[in-house]
């Protein structure tokens, strides 16, 4: 079974699939070993981590077909590629997602932002127009090899539309071929209950840390709302962040490294998390 097959059928089997944000090998290789079943993309944290730079429209569709590249050929697991507002219009639309299905993603998500986008969760965002966005959705979905290659539809209808446009612009999506709807942004559970309620297909949501989303909003609360994804865009990034500024507080304090045990991976789980396990058994069986 291809990728995009297993993922289909995560998406659409009763139990919720949570999905970690990963931006490199390392964040994907340490969801992987925890268990996760699948794997997001984040364009946010691929663009602060790789090139240090906001979610704004600001790398290339070659940066992040690079980057997920990478992380694809690192883990056995389906990954989700983000492909932002499509870079550009239907055509390129088209076109990217050509890119990341041969790349070996599972699917993708396409957001209906204009050009720059910018985070879900930030103010200032707007709308390109429902046909211009159902175009997009169809030319993705006229451009997968794999039927079941995921169009994860994101819109961020709610903070422009209201939860009106939300249910029509999602429900469009699915028309134009998508497999999944994305909804950007959700505030409470009552909106959540009101898109899967009206939405007639898959929906998803994330859970941003300092966004948005509704505080203690527990997984299997999620699954009993009918949400069908939920991903974690941004967990293991500012998990990483805060834990490399922590560590240099406390060495520029301390004037040594005795005090960071516990937030240090041990130092052959580091080198065995990337292979050098395996360098050593190739090493034993060719070399010696």
């Amino acid at each position: 079974m291809g990728k995009g097959s297993i993922l289909k059928n995560l998406i659409l089997d009763p139990e919720i699939l949570v999905m970690p944000g990963v931006f490199d090998t390392s964040s994907a290789k340490l969801a992987e070993q925890a268990g996760f079943a699948a794997l997001q993309c984040s364009g946010a944290a691929i663009s602060g981590f790789h090139f240090g730079r906001p979610d704004y429209s600001l790398i290339s569709l070659e940066d992040m077909a690079a980057c997920t590249a990478r992380i694809v050929r690192s883990v056995d697991v389906p990954v989700m590629a983000d492909g932002d507002n499509g870079f550009g219009n239907a055509v390129s639309s088209y076109y990217t997602v050509r890119a990341f299905e041969d790349l070996g993603a599972a699917g993708i998500n396409l957001e209906d932002q204009v050009s720059p986008k910018r985070c879900g969760h930030l103010a200032g965002k707007e709308l390109i127009g429902l046909e211009e966005a159902v175009a997009k959705i169809r030319a993705a979905a006229d451009a997968r090899r794999d039927p079941d290659f995921v169009i994860n539809a994101r819109t961020d209808a709610l903070a422009v539309e209201g939860l009106s446009g939300v249910i029509r612009r999602g429900n469009a999506y699915l028309e134009a071929g998508a497999t999944m709807i994305f909804v950007e942004g959700v505030t409470s559970r009552d909106e959540i209950r009101h898109a899967v309620d009206n939405i007639h297909g898959p929906v998803a949501v994330n859970i941003v840390e300092g966004g948005k989303s509704p505080e203690r909003l527990a997984f299997t609360e999620l699954q009993e709302l009918g949400v069908a994804r939920v991903s974690l865009p941004g967990v293991l990034l500012l998990a990483a962040l805060g834990g490399m500024r922590e560590a240099l507080a406390r060495v520029r304090k301390d004037g040594d490294t005795a005090g960071l045990s516990d937030l240090l991976l041990p130092f052959r789980e580091a080198h065995n998390l990337f292979g050098m396990n395996e360098v050593e058994q190739l090493e034993a069986r060719y070399l010696s």
